[in-house]
C-alpha cells in the first residue's frame, strides 16, 4: 500500500500530519504496520507528559514482535487516542485514519526538511 499523500514520513517509519499552527498528529506508517503484523498491544505515553525529538515514546506489540515508536518532534503530548488501548487493531485497520496515535504540541518550529512526502518515502520502503 502507497504512502498518504499530504503526510511526513521519517526513516523510522512513523508518519506526521500537521493539523495545527503549533499541533501535529503521529503515527506509524502501512509499511511499519504490514512488518509488525497482526497489533495486539499499544503502550499509550501519557496526555500532558513531554515528548522529547528522537526519544521513544510508545510501543508497540505484534504477534511478530515488538517495535519503539520515536517522537519525530518536541513538545507536549496534546492528545491520545485511547481507542488504541482496547481496540490495538485500529493499528492494522486504518494506520493513517483510526490508528493515530498522539497530537502533540510542538515546543519549536516545525522544521519538514528532515521528514519525507509521501513519494519519497514509497521510494524509501522499496529500497529496504
Amino acid at each position: 500500500m502507497a504512502a498518504k499523500e499530504g503526510l511526513y514520513f521519517t526513516k523510522e517509519h512513523e508518519w506526521i500530519e500537521i493539523v495545527g499552527e503549533d499541533y501535529v498528529r503521529i503515527g506509524i506508517s502501512d509499511y511499519a504496520v504490514e512488518q509488525l503484523g497482526d497489533v495486539v498491544f499499544v503502550e499509550l505515553p501519557v496526555l500532558n507528559d513531554q515528548m522529547e525529538s528522537e526519544a521513544a515514546f510508545s510501543t508497540v506489540e505484534s504477534v511478530k514482535s515488538s517495535s519503539e515508536i520515536y517522537a519525530p518532534v518536541q513538545g507536549t503530548i496534546a492528545k491520545v487516542n485511547d481507542e488504541l488501548e482496547d481496540e490495538p487493531e485500529k493499528l492494522n485497520d486504518s494506520p493513517y485514519g483510526e490508528g493515530w496515535i498522539v497530537e502533540v504540541q510542538v515546543s519549536e518550529k516545525l522544521n519538514t526538511s528532515d521528514w519525507m512526502d509521501a513519494k519519497t518515502y514509497d521510494q524509501y520502503v522499496s529500497e529496504l
